[in-house]
């Protein structure tokens, strides 16, 4: 027994990759309730604080990445030294060498990691180039350093879209002298690898991080209540509604949709629309939890996206950290809602070049050859159309990147396409629509479910691996629909889609109720808090007897 004991004891502080730590892992609140408690001995000297939850943090970071964390240091230390550099910097030209630096070494960091496959199926299909990328940096170290690294393929690590992006935004600001650097490496390290937040976000700017590194730690017994219910809101997110509702239904209607009939494909794709949210919000809502017990607020990351009324409100309630980044790191740099800049229109004609040479047909090159010619002369000879034009190119480069920023996929592009195009499309129609969806319960109603119903079908897209997939399941919803037979599949999943069904209801009770609640909560008794914390603990337990799903933002 005690050898046993000591084996598992010895294990909790190992990497696994077959048992990564995350938040539905109990070793992750063991690990936790730990750093806490070590954590109550030192929080007062903020100095001492802070390099502790820098080294609690690469820690965690470690039994989620494993040597991964290498690399979470590299960037740590590259950062905050051009940082300091670029500050001290007055050259115009010289600061703006410094930032183009920072912008290619991360990005060089992120391509190598996360895109070689993406390019060499480019190369391979337009060039008839085979190119098959190997992980140089395992073969080196399994060479030199004896390691034992995999050699087949690279490995994409954790979390590094999300730090990432937080390292560039934090140069980004210092360039545009927004904020000044971080005066200790220590410190920076802290904020670019705050474990809960570190792997799926939300996406932390340095000017609303950093002045809390500063501040003295507080906790109250309403903040405290707070954090928990995140914590627990979070977790049943995850668990009862995300994993019940992925295995039960979604997987099963998307592994073979053939299978099914065209209603049981339609509730797949709502199916999967709100587990993705449940997950990824769930995530949230417990880095958000866990922060507020150590004394630091993280970014709201959704909020109710699908009571959103048209695109361009599910894009301000939807992933807001990324939305956001997006907005004040691209779009407006590109020339927002105003121009084309030369940026723009550079990336539009190597996107249809890329097109071009990997289509199969040589009408395709001529086609868009046309086309671009077309537009051109439109432009001058039209001027509404050029302002239409420069209007909305931004507009949708920025869906179109956002969408490769998910993955190096051709469907996530074609996803971040299709937003970027209902997003248009809502410009457009709001000066012509005949009613304000905001001043009627009709209106409100229309514009909540159609932009439910753009939103769920898109992401046939961002669920399946290829092109064919998404296709098959969305021809299957109108060639297979089969009224006949709703009571049957209504009878048969009844479970899985209840559950969805009181998913969405919850989702769309109103803000100030949620808001009620929550605050009963916080101002609750001590030992309600705990009794109904217990309950959960309880049902959380019985539902993780089902197949445990990885967080579906973890692989971006």
């Amino acid at each position: 027994m005690i050898e046993l004991f000591f084996r598992d004891f010895n294990n909790i502080w190992k990497f696994s990759a077959m048992s990564p730590l995350n938040f539905t892992s109990v070793s992750f609140w063991l690990l936790f309730g730990v750093s806490l408690l070590a954590y109550s001995l030192v929080y007062r000297n903020r100095a001492v604080r802070n390099a502790f939850l820098f080294l609690v943090s690469l820690f965690f970071y470690y039994k989620t990445s494993g040597v991964f964390f290498i690399l979470l240091i590299f960037s740590t230390i590259v950062d905050f030294s051009i940082g300091h550099l670029l500050f001290r910097t007055r050259a115009i030209w010289k600061r703006q060498l410094w930032v183009t630096l920072s912008v290619f070494v991360n990005l060089s960091v992120l391509f190598y990691f996360k895109y070689p496959y993406f390019i060499s199926d480019f190369l391979s299909q337009a060039l008839d180039i085979n190119w098959a990328p190997k992980p140089v940096h395992a073969i080196w170290s399994n060479a030199y350093l004896g390691t034992d690294f995999v050699e087949s393929k690279i490995l994409l690590p954790v979390g590094i879209s999300f730090y990432t992006f937080q390292c560039l935004s934090y140069i980004i600001d210092i360039y545009r002298r927004q904020i000044e650097p971080v005066k200790s490496v220590l410190d920076f390290g802290f904020y670019v690898s705050f474990f809960p937040q570190l792997v799926a976000g939300p996406i932390v700017r340095a000017s609303e991080f950093i002045p809390q590194l500063h501040k003295p730690y507080k906790l109250s017994k309403a903040v405290f209540g707070l954090g928990v219910f995140w914590i627990i809101n979070g977790l049943l997110k995850k668990i009862v509604l995300a994993d019940y509702i992925a295995s039960n239904f979604a997987d099963r209607v998307f592994a073979q949709p053939t299978l099914y009939s065209g209603l049981e494909c339609l509730l797949a794709l709502f199916a999967y629309s709100l587990q993705v949210y449940a997950d990824f919000s769930g995530y949230t809502d417990v880095a958000i939890g866990v922060a507020l017990l150590m004394g630091f607020t993280l970014t709201k990351n959704f909020n109710s996206p699908y009571k959103a009324i048209n695109t361009s409100d599910f894009w301000r309630r939807w992933h807001i950290s990324l939305s956001s980044w997006l907005r004040d790191y691209l779009y407006i740099p590109l020339g927002g809602n105003r121009e084309g800049s030369f940026a723009s229109y550079l990336i539009v004609f190597t996107s249809f070049f890329v097109i071009a040479i990997m289509a199969e047909s040589w009408k395709v090159p001529i086609f868009m050859a046309a086309f671009l010619l077309l537009v051109f002369a439109l432009t001058q000879w039209i001027s509404l159309f050029k302002k239409w034009l420069n209007t909305n190119i931004n507009l949708m480069l920025t869906m179109l990147l956002g969408g490769l920023w998910h993955g190096s996929s051709w469907n996530f592009v074609i996803w971040g396409g299709l937003n970027g195009l209902g997003l248009v499309f809502y410009k457009f129609w709001k000066k012509i629509r005949p009613w304000n969806p905001k001043s009627s319960l009709l209106g409100r109603v229309f514009g909540i479910s159609t932009t439910l119903f753009f939103i769920t079908l898109s992401r046939a897209w961002f669920r399946s691996e290829t092109w064919g997939d998404a296709i098959s399941i969305l021809t299957r919803i109108w060639t297979a629909f089969d009224p006949s037979i709703t009571f049957d599949i209504l009878t048969g999943f009844w479970r899985p889609l209840s559950l969805m069904l009181a998913g969405y209801l919850i989702h769309w009770i109103p803000e100030f109720q949620k808001a009620n609640y929550r605050k009963k909560f916080m101002n609750a008794p001590v030992l309600i808090q705990w009794s109904c914390t217990l309950f959960v603990i309880v049902v959380l337990y019985q539902a993780m007897s089902f197949d445990s799903q990885p967080f579906i933002y973890f692989q971006f």
